[in-house]
């Protein structure tokens, strides 16, 4: 009859247990500290470290937070911007857009959203890019910091998606004037994304009515 591989016969027929290796992933831990054949303190208490340093390193590595940025997708003279969506309150279809005299020419008006008067800032204007007639596609990006609310008139919206940072480029060499100002990056698909934070804190952008 063959012996288990954990025992081997001694000198005068004593049987000596022969150690087997200690496996010492995080898994096999518990259940090498029920193995009969780990007895000294010694390797129990080397046993219990190696569990303590693992366990001590999972939940860093668990709670690591996503680098990624949930925007608002949209169009504006043939190209794909974005927002970040956090700033956005809602998207409202154009509609009763009220003209002001006396504005700068990237003032589209104002809006009545909900009893709430809005005013309209026509991004083709704004940054300089051609110009297209309203559409039924065209929509109100509604941006809100807490202290600051206005609309951005863009030709469509097109999607909500997340972004991942490490995807998000500085910029592009096409893009020059005003609209770098504003340049939170450019992803590989050549989303131009937007600084919305920027947007809404800029004197410029805001004019008395």
């Amino acid at each position: 009859m063959s012996r288990p591989e954990s025992e081997q016969v001694g000198g005068a027929g004593a049987r000596v247990k022969q150690r087997r290796p200690i496996d010492w992933t995080t898994e096999r831990v518990r259940a090498a500290l029920d193995d009969a054949a780990v007895a000294t303190p010694e390797e129990k208490a080397a046993i219990l470290k190696a569990r303590a340093r693992a366990l001590a390193r999972e939940p860093v590595e668990a709670q690591r937070p996503e680098r990624s940025l949930d925007v608002i997708e949209f169009m504006i003279a043939y190209e794909r911007y974005a927002l970040e969506s956090a700033y956005v309150r809602e998207v409202h279809p154009l509609k009763d857009l009220t003209p002001l005299p006396g504005t700068p020419a990237f003032v589209a008006g104002i809006v009545n959203v909900r009893g709430r008067i809005v005013s309209v800032i026509d991004l083709k204007q704004f940054f300089d890019l051609p110009r297209r007639g309203l559409t039924d596609l065209n929509r109100v990006i509604i941006l809100d910091n807490g202290q600051m609310e206005f609309g951005l008139l863009v030709d469509a919206v097109t999607a909500v998606q997340r972004l991942g940072l490490d995807d998000i480029q500085p910029a592009l060499p096409t893009l020059t004037g005003v609209r770098t100002d504003y340049l939170h990056g450019v992803t590989a698909q050549r989303t131009i994304v937007l600084d919305a934070a920027k947007i809404l804190a800029d004197r410029q952008i805001i004019c008395d009515r």
